[in-house]
């Protein structure tokens, strides 16, 4: 199973649909967030399942603000994460992933990738596709790969401009 977990477009979606090219087929599509009105456009274009949560710029949705999904053996709680105050450090969003027995947390807001795989709970911030803030402000995607044996491994991509 592949899936491609991206957060942040803004409505500047031309990023993501260039990625969604490159690296398709996929089997799902998760946006964390921040996609300003673009959501039928990126669900149009996908041609796979998607799976979203809203964040702090989308307003007027009915797209929930965070959800819990299985994923192959996995529970994963998906938010935007700045209801968790992920730009200052992540045990608040690792504590609320504990008390809901989720095994991977996916978020975005930050605009920088992280990735953190060496607690009970995984955390995974793709960063922004669109409008990355971290050293070089190259746009990122992580691609998650559950193999034969249902373990999933990620990898943090960038966008080649």
């Amino acid at each position: 199973m592949k899936i491609l977990i991206v957060s942040d477009t803004h409505g500047r979606e031309q990023y993501l649909f260039d990625t969604l090219q490159k690296v398709k087929p996929i089997d799902l599509l998760i946006h964390l967030g921040d996609f300003e009105g673009g959501d039928e456009l990126i669900q149009s274009f996908a041609d796979c399942s998607v799976e979203f949560v809203s964040g702090n710029n989308d307003f007027f949705t009915g797209i929930p603000k965070e959800k819990i999904i299985h994923i192959g053996k996995y529970k994963v709680l998906l938010t935007h994460g700045h209801r968790y105050s992920v730009n200052y450090c992540t045990e608040v969003i690792r504590d609320e992933a504990r008390r809901n027995g989720v095994d991977i947390v996916m978020f975005g807001h930050t605009h920088v990738p992280y990735m953190d795989l060496n607690s009970d709970v995984w955390l995974i911030n793709p960063g922004s596709i669109s409008l990355p803030r971290q050293q070089g402000r190259i746009p990122t995607f992580i691609i998650m790969d559950i193999d034969s044996k249902g373990d999933a491994h990620f990898t943090l991509n960038y966008v080649n401009k």
